[in-house]
């Protein structure tokens, strides 16, 4: 059995010390760079190998071209993977301590887009492994690399270009993942402007996940996001948030929920605002 969207804590553990299995930690903290390495290093599931959402999930960022975290190209992230012990063979389990919002996702997106479905990202995070009182290590581990191949899959992810050119589209749905008030220009305290991509509409990642931090069952998941994009099939379906990062939850969110992989724009609002030209709205 492969694992392509979400993983309990107590499916991980029975995998402890396969050597088929690799578990990755992606913690991160936005504004405090090292502090998902440090979290890592005092105590991380067994295993587990770190990877760093600004250092080895995101490229360099090129000011008034790129979003705050661009994709790696192609061959960057196969060698990430390959350092990482991960070829086509291997399940992998993306973790982080925010229900799977920032560089969980990431970690599992990316290899999907690189052609690599057995990817999972653990549900409940960091917490739900604790709370079950599963085993815990600390410092740094490693696993023997491995040679991963990529099979890109290009149309998982839109440009800027694509998005100007879908954006008012009745056939496509543009869904902006960040917080409503970020949505709104309200609160705006990453971005330099405010607002969202006009024709966007509001669809919270957080609203994927319970009150403990774990994904909302499939069905109310289905219901959600057949509210959100209608009849719209999801390779027309597009998200986007701050940075290309959070986006990715809902994607997984539908997915897990059965509608089909939407699209992700990476670049994001981070991205599309490095050029004024490309118009942008308040309000709801």
């Amino acid at each position: 059995m492969t694992y392509q969207t979400l993983i309990s804590a107590d499916e991980l553990a029975a995998h402890l010390g396969d050597p088929e299995w690799a578990i990755v930690d992606c913690r991160f903290l936005l504004g405090e760079a090292d502090a998902g390495r440090r979290r890592y290093l005092r105590g991380h599931i067994p295993g587990a190998v770190f990877a760093d959402l600004e250092k080895d999930l995101s490229a360099p960022v090129i000011p008034g071209k790129t979003g705050r975290h661009p994709l790696p190209t192609v061959d960057e992230a196969a060698a990430l993977f390959s350092r990482l012990g991960i070829d086509g063979g291997v399940q992998v389990v993306a973790y982080d301590d925010l229900g799977g919002a920032i560089a969980a996702a990431r970690c599992w997106w990316m290899l999907r887009w690189l052609g690599h479905p057995s990817a999972a990202v653990l549900d409940g995070g960091w917490q739900a492994w604790l709370k079950a009182g599963l085993p815990v290590t600390a410092g740094e581990e490693f696993r023997p690399s491995r040679q991963f191949i990529p099979q890109p899959v290009s149309d998982l992810a839109i440009t800027a270009e694509n998005v100007a050119r879908i954006r008012l589209d009745p056939g496509w749905r543009l869904l902006d993942s960040r917080a409503a008030e970020r949505y709104r220009g309200e609160n705006e305290t990453i971005d330099p402007v405010a607002g969202h991509i006009p024709g966007a509409v509001s669809a919270p990642y957080a609203e994927n996940l319970d009150a403990e931090g774990f994904f909302l069952p499939p069905e109310a998941l289905r219901q959600r996001f057949k509210w959100l994009v209608g009849d719209a099939p999801a390779n027309q379906v597009v998200f986007y948030c701050g940075s290309g990062v959070s986006a990715i939850h809902n994607i997984l969110a539908m997915l897990h929920a059965g509608l089909g992989e939407a699209r992700l724009y990476p670049g994001s609002w981070s991205e599309w605002i490095t050029d004024a030209r490309r118009p942008a709205a308040k309000g709801q």
